[in-house]
């Protein structure tokens, strides 16, 4: 893909985010932020041709996966993968991608530094959201005056807006002067499934013991890379399953598509990486999470 900040602009990017992000009310303890600065390790898509999308059989299997899980045709009913892109290859641009979701133990560190809002959400906010799990749900996720939830340091962060990861990706550029920025769904697309575009990061079946899913899991986000047989052929960890993840792409009502699936989906269909959702992007949702790029410069 084009870069899409020439050097200059990143220069002022740069500049600009170091003089403070936001301010605001709680902030990680330092305990929790001293080891974060380790930085998120980095796995490269090659410069090449790959295939992205799916044809309409491959939706078909889809829906028949969720038929079996679900016991009914609810995902068919509502057109989840009516929308996804045509099989279709396309050139991609060397970069680099995080093995696995930021976890808050590294968005800890982005905390304290700029002392932003901490991931949480409140009861009006998660009430106009339309979803079916309760408010009190989102408490084990929600972090609070002494940070992230204990024992969760590894797990994907959660209960984060398409603006606040864009605002880590900007702070993290800050603090490595390397240009990190949220994936495009293609590129996103590309490093779950490999050149060949298998319909899972694995192969073209799904397997549960593969995922963080509904199917085996424990309905809950889990430390980040507890799958290993899961990798994409890139050696990328939890790209199906888990939690969604923001992308940069835009997608329909003015919302952002979100890709992988999570941790409470059965099947699983919607865990395809050509599979695509789409959620209005000040959402704080407790299985939606991100992962970064890094983009190499010519």
């Amino acid at each position: 893909m084009a870069n899409f900040y020439s050097l200059s602009f990143r220069s002022l990017l740069f500049a600009a985010v170091s003089l403070g992000l936001s301010a605001c009310s709680q902030m990680a303890t330092p305990d929790q932020t001293s080891k974060t600065q380790e930085m998120p390790t980095l796995m490269p898509i090659p410069d090449a041709i790959a295939f992205i999308g799916s044809t309409e059989p491959e939706r078909e299997t889809a829906y028949h996966i969720d038929e079996n899980a679900y016991g009914s045709s609810v995902t068919r009913q509502q057109n989840w993968y009516a929308h996804e892109l045509p099989r279709q290859k396309i050139r991609i641009r060397k970069f680099f991608i995080t093995k696995t979701p930021i976890t808050n133990h590294q968005y800890a560190a982005f905390i304290n530094d700029t002392h932003g809002e901490v991931p949480d959400v409140d009861v009006v906010d998660w009430g106009a959201y339309g979803v079916n799990p309760s408010f009190e749900s989102t408490r084990k996720y929600a972090w609070g005056h002494e940070g992230y939830p204990a024992g969760r340091e590894n797990h994907p962060v959660v209960l984060v807006s398409y603006d606040d990861a864009r605002a880590y990706a900007q702070w993290l550029s800050v603090k490595t002067k390397k240009y990190w920025r949220l994936p495009n769904e293609n590129e996103w697309e590309v490093a779950a499934r490999g050149l060949h575009g298998s319909a899972y990061p694995w192969g073209n079946s799904f397997h549960p013991n593969k995922a963080n899913t509904a199917d085996q899991g424990p309905n809950d986000t889990l430390p980040v890379g507890s799958f290993p047989r899961g990798a994409s052929p890139f050696g990328i960890l939890d790209m199906a399953g888990q939690v969604y993840e923001w992308t940069s792409t835009p997608g329909e009502k003015g919302r952002m598509t979100v890709k992988g699936g999570a941790w409470d989906d059965h099947g699983c269909g919607v865990c395809r990486p050509a599979a695509r959702h789409h959620r209005r992007a000040d959402m704080k949702h407790t299985i939606i999470g991100f992962r970064l790029v890094q983009e190499i410069d010519n």
